[in-house]
């Protein structure tokens, strides 16, 4: 589908969540180690949970409540909307299993497996819905300003963590995306990120 406004960001954002997803599950299948005390000390999980969180809380503050007012004439986009925040409202308890998990030392273990699983099914189908009739309905509801709001939003909401953000955002990340998203940014930044952020993050030991 092509766009009017640019969903970039968004389906990078995507593309990372499902990476991590990914990541995360494998860690939960180990067997040779507990993977309870490898999540409970990883910096992918702690990563992971927040930038989803800045991500979705992003989309709760600047995008629905406009939408809802653009669309307020009109039920049935009203409902596609009501399903995007149930859907976000889900993914907090299953994150918060997850570390409830992690910290049961008598019954984790057993429940681990499962809560990551619903996790990444919850979560991925959000962002396939969202990919599917979400975006759609946001780029013939929102003009330009209000898209570029919520991008000030994000930013705003990631603040000093925009230096693991940005590795993070393009780990693993297609070539031509990241080329397009880096050649946006002013060249200082641009230069940072070569020399030190990215760098910083590749040594962090992410799952292990």
């Amino acid at each position: 589908m092509t766009f009017t406004l640019d969903m970039t960001m968004m389906f990078a954002m995507h593309d990372a969540l499902r990476r991590e997803l990914e990541r995360i599950a494998r860690v939960a299948a180990r067997t040779g180690d507990d993977p309870r005390r490898v999540l409970r000390t990883a910096a992918g999980w702690e990563l992971f949970k927040t930038f989803l969180q800045v991500h979705h809380t992003s989309e709760d503050i600047a995008l629905w409540p406009v939408m809802r007012r653009e669309l307020a004439d009109r039920p049935a986009d009203l409902a596609l909307l009501d399903a995007m925040e149930a859907e976000h409202a889900a993914i907090d308890p299953l994150l918060a299993g997850v570390d409830a998990a992690l910290a049961d030392r008598d019954h984790g273990a057993d429940r681990l497996g499962g809560l990551v699983d619903a996790l990444a099914t919850g979560l991925g189908d959000h962002l396939r819905h969202e990919e599917a009739e979400g975006l759609a309905l946001i780029d013939a509801t929102l003009t330009g300003p209000q898209w570029q709001r919520f991008g000030e939003v994000h930013r705003d909401r990631i603040g000093g963590n925009l230096t693991r953000y940005l590795p993070w955002l393009l780990d693993d990340a297609d070539p031509r995306a990241a080329a397009l998203i880096l050649d946006r940014m002013p060249p200082p930044l641009v230069a940072a990120y070569h020399d030190e952020w990215r760098p910083a993050y590749a040594g962090l030991r992410l799952y292990s």
